[in-house]
């Protein structure tokens, strides 16, 4: 039986500007299920998980309680709270609700397609290291560019991974190191942050594993992505 406490953040605060479309992304729907619903449901059904916090905006609050928790049973999300205006905000928030825990799970509402796997994976390794992100290798060649479009360098693409969530650390930890980028967040700390693992790099200074994820854990930015989601559906 496991005997330590597992909380995921799942995060669906943001607008989906490139999404181009009048509801936001989250709230789309994949084969008449709301983006957000998938990911909440493989957490719900996770012997890893012990509650999930969701974070979203504070106008979607009463949405998300009545057309997504309660309409689909989702009953390990003990709060519904209010995020940022950035997305280190918000996560920020989701990790000032916590009472207690050894671990906590940050994920983007906008990820559909996590796995008992991946979490299983994630759980494991977290446990031996204090901190891991799922990722994949890249399967392109990647180029490093300056700020004029001119190619500056190729790395090994061997080296190169593409970086996903859940992002998974020991809680004390992430929350330690995200409530020293707060502090310092006048002096432009936060600029070019873009996820959970950049925080932890720069205020825990301690080293990150990667944990292999899968190619189908896309993140839905444009209708591009919308349309491969749907695929991936259909054939579940």
């Amino acid at each position: 039986m496991k005997s330590t406490k597992c909380i995921a953040i799942v995060l669906a605060a943001g607008q989906g500007k490139r999404m181009s479309t009048e509801t936001k992304k989250q709230y789309l729907l994949i084969d008449n299920k709301p983006i957000l619903y998938y990911s909440l449901h493989v957490f719900q059904g996770s012997s890893i998980i012990d509650e999930i916090i969701l974070v979203t905006s504070q106008e979607d609050i009463l949405y998300c309680q009545k057309e997504i928790v309660e309409k689909y049973s989702l009953t390990k999300v003990t709060s519904i709270i209010a995020g940022g205006k950035e997305r280190y905000h918000s996560v920020y928030e989701g990790l000032k609700s916590i009472e207690a825990c050894q671990y906590v799970f940050i994920h983007d509402g906008a990820r559909p397609f996590i796995d008992e796997e991946i979490l299983e994976r994630a759980f494991e390794t977290v446990m031996r290291t204090n901190a891991c992100v799922i990722a994949v290798k890249a399967k392109d060649t990647v180029k490093i560019a300056d700020e004029n479009g001119i190619i500056h360098k190729t790395p090994n693409r061997n080296l190169v991974w593409i970086i996903q969530t859940p992002q998974v650390f020991s809680y004390e930890v992430i929350k330690n190191a995200y409530t020293e980028l707060m502090l310092s967040e006048k002096d432009g700390a936060a600029q070019g942050i873009t996820d959970d693992a950049m925080v932890f790099e720069k205020y825990a200074r301690q080293p990150i594993q990667l944990v292999w994820g899968t190619y189908e854990n896309i993140k839905i930015t444009t209708q591009e992505d919308l349309k491969i989601a749907e695929v991936f559906v259909k054939y579940q």
